[in-house]
């Protein structure tokens, strides 16, 4: 069975080329920001929200009758349930760092897989992750280094390398802060005979 990836996330990719999962990456054939307003707008959580764009996503792709498509979503949730998206700009990525300062936040990590055009497999895991205080000194120097490889990630951070500074504690999967369910997902490859048992 082939196997597709309807994302270009390079983080998702490094994490199945690590695993020695064979794939080939497809783009997704969705606006992203408006399927998200509008699964917002419909009143959905954030993290069904995040299982509903990962489904979307490996729908939109025009995939073989004998290809496995699957779809990946992240959806940042604040404590008061407000979400945040991919920062449009290095000033919107230091508001958003500003506010995440001191607080603490979740993501939801979704993968879908979807055969012939339908669901048949899905999962969801959620992370808890403190942010430190954080002075504007050291989100400038962040901001200098790392602002090429964070401006397409929600939150405008990235736990390797230097993000790990910006956190004091993290609850959950490090593979669902990078952007993927991986461990569910590869037992449920294995499951469906792409992966050897």
């Amino acid at each position: 069975m082939k196997l597709l990836l309807a994302s270009q996330s390079p983080a998702r990719r490094r994490m199945l080329d690590a695993a020695g999962i064979p794939y080939q990456a497809v783009s997704a054939g969705l606006d992203e920001e408006e399927a998200k307003a509008g699964l917002a707008a419909a009143g959905f959580e954030p993290r069904d929200l995040a299982e509903m764009l990962a489904e979307m996503k490996a729908k939109s792709v025009e995939a073989p009758g004998d290809a496995l498509v699957i779809g990946a979503d992240q959806v940042l949730e604040l404590d008061d349930g407000t979400m945040l998206s991919k920062p449009a700009s290095r000033a919107d990525a230091l508001a958003q760092l500003r506010l995440l300062s001191g607080q603490t936040h979740y993501l939801h990590s979704a993968a879908v897989a979807v055969e012939r055009g339908e669901r048949v497999w899905g999962d969801t895991e959620s992370v808890a992750l403190d942010v430190r205080a954080l002075g504007d000194a050291f989100l400038e120097a962040y901001l200098d280094a790392e602002f090429e490889a964070v401006r397409f990630t929600v939150g405008g951070y990235r736990i390797e390398g230097m993000g790990a500074q910006l956190f004091e504690e993290v609850e959950g999967s490090h593979f669902a802060v990078l952007g993927l369910p991986l461990l569910p997902l590869l037992a449920y490859l294995r499951e469906r005979g792409v992966l050897p048992s």
